[in-house]
């Protein structure tokens, strides 16, 4: 494993990785030992006021360095290959993406009771995709006693759905099902909710999306038509961003651990 390396941004997610890394046994600088360090740790996402800084630091880099990004963006990743540095989306890794979903959920279960004036307890939930986030929402608002539908196009997600005790259904069946919600939360990045669908909802009802950007509810219909929908990207970063920082740090502890222990190969 490296022994030290250089952390970028300054947000509470980074700075909890980074006294994450430190407990952890590795020596942590800041962006200013961007040219000397052997692994560059950036934000996730880095975008808007970050994307200045993640560039800044991997034009500074060193020939040789291991530049770690969460979710990078094409630029970011023609700036590394120019540079003939080795860019790894840690985002990407199975364990971050699993452990993610449960700081996305809770984020979500949060913007709920803010946008409604309604307990979870009996209230009947709409949950749109059945892959990790939709799992992680479902069984928690199960665990407070909401009445969980769960709308996905894979069988095999219904047949998961229903053995978590859940209503399953398959997204054709929305324009009955939507006219039945208190709520609806979508974890589908395709547009599942335009116009028709969302005239189909009662008064009153919230509609979270937590899909990658731009969602998929199509948010300017939905003001026409005075539904309440919130597009909720990046929970963890927003609503836990320490639980965020270490689960980012525990990724990347086994992305070095595992190159440390990868057998040589010849040519």
């Amino acid at each position: 494993m490296s022994e030290w390396l250089c952390v970028v941004g300054q947000d509470a997610r980074q700075q909890a990785a980074a006294r994450a890394l430190r407990q952890a046994g590795l020596a942590v600088a800041g962006p200013e030992q961007a040219g000397q360090a052997p692994v560059i740790l950036l934000p996730m996402g880095a975008a808007g006021d970050r994307a200045e800084v993640c560039r800044a630091a991997v034009q500074a880099a060193a020939p040789g360095a291991l530049v770690l990004a969460g979710r990078p963006d094409a630029a970011l990743r023609r700036l590394a290959e120019q540079r003939g540095l080795e860019l790894i989306d840690y985002y990407a890794r199975p364990e971050l993406v699993r452990l993610n979903a449960v700081p996305t959920a809770e984020g979500c279960l949060a913007l709920l009771l803010q946008m409604r004036d309604s307990t979870i307890w009996q209230s009947r939930f709409l949950v749109l995709g059945y892959g990790r986030v939709g799992q992680a929402v479902a069984e928690r608002l199960r665990a407070l006693g909401g009445l969980v539908t769960v709308a996905a196009r894979s069988a095999e997600q219904r047949a998961a759905a229903r053995c978590a005790n859940c209503r399953a259904a398959p997204l054709t069946a929305l324009p009955r099902l939507l006219p039945r919600a208190d709520a609806v939360v979508n974890t589908i990045p395709a547009p599942v909710l335009p116009a028709g669908q969302l005239a189909r909802l009662r008064p009153g009802t919230a509609v979270v999306d937590l899909a990658s950007a731009p969602g998929g509810t199509d948010f300017a219909a939905a003001e026409r038509l005075g539904v309440r929908a919130c597009l909720a990207p990046g929970l963890p970063g927003r609503c836990a961003p320490v639980t965020a920082g270490r689960l980012i740090a525990r990724t990347v502890l086994n992305l070095l651990n595992e190159r440390r222990t990868a057998p040589d190969t010849e040519e």
